[in-house]
């Protein structure tokens, strides 16, 4: 697979985006948004069946293409851009919290290095392998969270390392520029993520903070894509944290 950059009729430009956590909730609500504008999609996850099962999600787009690979393993984030003349942007929602929501004394380390390599280690060697394939005007977008300002018990991992991960887009900025490098920060969005930080309480869990909110709601995936997509469009924009919270951080 060798592609480049290609130009839409009319003057529109079809831009190449590679999203990593795009086989379900957010990232799949940003593929969904991209590919309604006209973008070339990549999505990219560790299982081919929720890939499979993505690509159905979204109708079978020709401008879709799926590709399997394990981001924290650093000879397959080299394979990713191997496969690709360039990109334009670099989005990543992947996250591997699972057992990670403990307090300290139950806390497995193997978990916490979970997160650390899907969160942390993962979006490093996206920039890494990634930053080369991007033009001046492309951008790279981490994501973050409201556990960075808003940290709770059980939650000390996952805090520490959106703390982590927005100043490494800070300091990428710095180095990668003029690439644009940003983190995108939900708050808490209904998305499969919280099967694993809830589990059968999800439901009863999101009403509760949805009536603490000012926005008087949970987030939803399509919010974020909103966010990301902005992220990527606006060529003034680096180095920036965006909170997507519904006011969290002040309730």
């Amino acid at each position: 697979m060798s592609l480049s950059t290609q130009v839409q009729g009319e003057g529109a430009v079809i831009e190449r985006v590679v999203i990593v956590g795009g086989s379900s909730g957010m990232g799949l609500a940003l593929a969904r948004t991209l590919l309604g504008d006209g973008d070339e999609v990549i999505i990219v996850g560790r299982s081919e069946a929720r890939l499979a099962a993505a690509r159905q999600a979204l109708g079978n787009p020709e401008r879709l293409t799926t590709f399997a690979a394990d981001i924290t393993q650093e000879d397959q984030v080299a394979r990713i851009f191997d496969s690709f003349v360039s990109v334009d942007h670099i989005v990543t929602t992947a996250a591997d919290i699972e057992g990670a929501y403990k307090l300290l004394p139950d806390l497995e380390i193997q978990a916490a290095r979970k997160v650390v390599d899907s969160k942390f280690i993962g979006p490093l060697l996206l920039a890494k392998y990634g930053a080369p394939k991007l033009s001046p005007k492309g951008s790279i977008t981490f994501t973050s969270g409201i556990a960075a300002y808003r940290p709770a018990a059980r939650g000390s991992v996952v805090a520490a390392i959106n703390g982590a991960l927005e100043s490494l887009a800070y300091a990428l900025a710095v180095e990668l520029g003029p690439i644009r490098v940003n983190a995108v920060s939900p708050g808490w969005v209904d998305s499969p993520l919280w099967d694993f930080v809830a589990g059968d309480q999800k439901t009863e869990t999101l009403d509760a903070m949805a009536r603490r909110l000012p926005v008087g709601r949970i987030g939803q995936p399509s919010d974020i894509a909103d966010a990301i997509r902005f992220l990527m469009h606006n060529e003034f924009v680096t180095g920036t944290v965006l909170h997507v919270d519904g006011g969290h951080r002040l309730a």
